[in-house]
């Protein structure tokens, strides 16, 4: 069973630390078998302070990690300053006890710890999008994106800001068992189940007042039609709006264009046919709404990098 432990450092912030425990925990196989054993560790082994008005008790010190198939350090007192040591060396020396091979996640700030172990050096990285311009000062090496939820890089992933950990999580249960299992957990958990790394981290525009009309059974109407052609008039009638005003309206909720997000529906649901049927790949493209299979590769390409066949062998690999 891949065994995820959760590293709690001294002032960790209680949401974040709870993320892996609630989404990994929740993931079981078709017969209900557990998928993950998740535990929670210090560096000693001692009660934790928190962020909050109160304190952790843990059951396992560092020796945890000589275990991990999976480490998550979620962020914890640190942050953009100057002064501060972001790797200690009782924590350098807990993080030489990862056996080679381990997936090593940080969420939030915690990109600091990583970033201090040279363990991103010549990646992708991404951080809470407030600290990100200077993450990207103090570690000039690694290829900041503050624009993105999450930044998986193979072994090392990193996640944006707070509810972005959940997003990666739910990632790499999808990346293990793929979208059917993922999308369980998601709906257990009562989260949504697909936000690309790729997505933006925040809408700079403010959310309607709650008064106001939304898009939202519009868009949900659209995910039952992605079989077919939906037009921009279309979507437009369904809401009941001037196209002008539903597009406003959309990107103020969703911080995209409809055709953007109707793209990467149709892309995520393609990926799900590939993951769990044997339809051929210029059926899932009609499923899809893609058309043609051509269509569909080149956006897959776009995506993802790879092609429908490529990315279905993959999961069947796993």
């Amino acid at each position: 069973m891949h065994r995820v432990v959760v590293l709690a450092l001294e002032g960790v912030y209680p949401f974040e630390l709870s993320i892996p425990m609630r989404i990994f925990d929740t993931a079981a196989g078709r017969d209900g078998e557990a998928l993950y054993e998740v535990i929670t560790c210090s560096l000693d082994g001692e009660p934790v302070s928190t962020s909050a008005d109160f304190t952790i008790t843990v059951a396992h010190g560092s020796e945890a990690l000589r275990s991990a198939d999976t480490l998550v350090i979620p962020p914890f007192a640190c942050g953009p300053d100057e002064e501060r040591d972001w790797l200690p060396d009782e924590l350098a020396q807990a993080l030489a006890l990862l056996p080679p091979g381990a997936r090593i996640v940080s969420i939030c700030t915690a990109s600091y710890v990583l970033a201090a172990a040279g363990l991103l050096d010549g990646r992708s990285a991404t951080t809470h999008w407030n600290e990100a311009d200077h993450f990207q000062r103090t570690f000039p090496k690694i290829q900041v994106d503050a624009n993105v939820l999450f930044v998986d890089d193979g072994q090392v992933l990193t996640a944006a800001g707070v509810a972005a950990g959940i997003d990666l999580c739910l990632h790499l249960v999808r990346r293990d068992h793929g979208s059917d299992i993922a999308n369980q957990v998601a709906r257990l958990c009562v989260v949504p189940p697909w936000r690309e790394g790729g997505q933006a981290q925040y809408i700079e525009r403010p959310m309607p007042q709650p008064s106001a009309a939304t898009t939202a059974a519009t868009r949900d109407w659209a995910l039952q039609q992605l079989q077919r052609p939906i037009s921009l008039a279309e979507l437009a009638e369904h809401a009941r709006m001037s196209v002008r005003t539903f597009c406003r309206r959309f990107h103020d909720e969703v911080g995209m264009p409809p055709g953007q997000w109707l793209a990467q529906q149709r892309v995520g649901h393609a990926r799900r046919l590939l993951e769990t049927t044997d339809l051929p790949v210029d059926q899932v493209a009609a499923h899809a709404g893609f058309g043609t299979a051509v269509s569909l590769r080149q956006h897959l390409a776009t995506t993802i990098g790879v092609s429908p066949t490529a990315y279905r062998q993959a999961f069947r690999a796993r």
